[in-house]
């Protein structure tokens, strides 16, 4: 085998990484996206390996691989992963993957559709460089469910899809900031194991909320993602359940803005449009700015001991 290169654009959302493979990753064939997704999983999981996780990459980092698009009316198409495997949307995924387009002279300001593993979702390109993402149709699938966790106690919240699946938090006894970080992560990691165990095995996301000292910030929260991780945005995904559930209760209406602060202080403003009132579905509008970090080819050397990357 010999050294070959994947051509990767690193960005960030709100303090989240993104690496955006542009050339170089696995071939993956068409078909729906979902369907490659599983092809990859089940044929090229070393490359995702060798692109986020160390030596490479960090727990955090969210993998973008550009595609082809399936469905005809979209522009581009994405899979998104992690340090653990594969997401089925990507808030800050999708801020990032198109700040770095923009970067790299590939798209202008103006309206993009994009096809992703779980729906289209529409992305607008503003001329201020804000990023506006109309994320797949949102909704609450439990309202206040309640777990035994062990060592815990009892914790309740909702479950909620918004392009990944989230047990959604709001009280409870810890502290979100950044000197509470490791506790965070033991209570969720704990929280999650039980809400998987006790009837929602597809619960892939924690997400805590509690009170924001920013101004014009609704809440500040912290979302335990696939693995250790945590989002060091606030999470467009896991806002995306927040608004759904904020409809369904009728604490936030239509059009209405909801600042979300992630526990490093970085904001998302978001917004939601009904898709079908009566069922509680909504369409939400995720909108920040991410950043370019850098640009680089990742060198797969066959002699690197390490080359497909350390896995979890």
């Amino acid at each position: 085998m010999k050294t070959s290169f994947i051509r990767v654009i690193d960005s960030h959302t709100g303090g989240e990484p993104t690496r955006l493979v542009l050339e170089g990753g696995p071939d993956l064939g068409d078909g729906p996206i979902a369907d490659r997704v599983q092809r990859f999983k089940e044929r090229f999981d070393n490359y995702r390996c060798a692109i986020v996780n160390e030596p490479r990459g960090s727990d955090p980092l969210v993998g973008a691989l550009l595609v082809k698009p399936h469905r005809a009316d979209c522009d581009l198409g994405v899979i998104y992963f992690n340090n653990v495997g594969y997401l089925g949307m990507c808030g800050h995924g999708t801020i990032g993957l198109i700040a770095s387009l923009k970067f790299a002279g590939r798209l202008t300001p103006g309206a993009i559709k994009i096809d992703t593993p779980v729906g289209a979702v529409e992305v607008e390109l503003r001329t201020d460089g804000r990023i506006s993402v109309a994320n797949v149709v949102s909704y609450r699938s439990h309202r206040h469910v309640t777990v035994q966790v062990p060592g815990i106690g009892p914790v309740s919240g909702d479950v909620a899809w918004g392009g990944n699946w989230f047990f959604l938090v709001s009280e409870h006894d810890q502290m979100i900031d950044l000197q509470h970080v490791q506790s965070l992560t033991d209570f969720c990691q704990r929280v999650r194991a039980a809400i998987n165990a006790q009837g929602h095995p597809l619960v892939d996301h924690v997400e805590l909320f509690g009170p924001s000292d920013r101004p014009g910030a609704h809440s500040r929260n912290f979302v335990l993602c696939p693995g250790k991780a945590y989002d060091r945005s606030p999470c467009g995904t896991g806002t995306s359940a927040k608004l759904a559930c904020l409809a369904a209760d009728g604490k936030l209406l239509e059009g209405d803005a909801w600042v979300q602060e992630s526990l490093i202080g970085s904001t998302f403003e978001a917004r939601y449009r009904w898709h079908d009132r009566s069922q509680g579905k909504v369409i939400p509008i995720i909108t920040g700015t991410a950043h370019v970090t850098g640009e680089n080819l990742l060198r797969l050397d066959p002699e690197d001991p390490f080359c497909w990357g350390i896995r979890a």
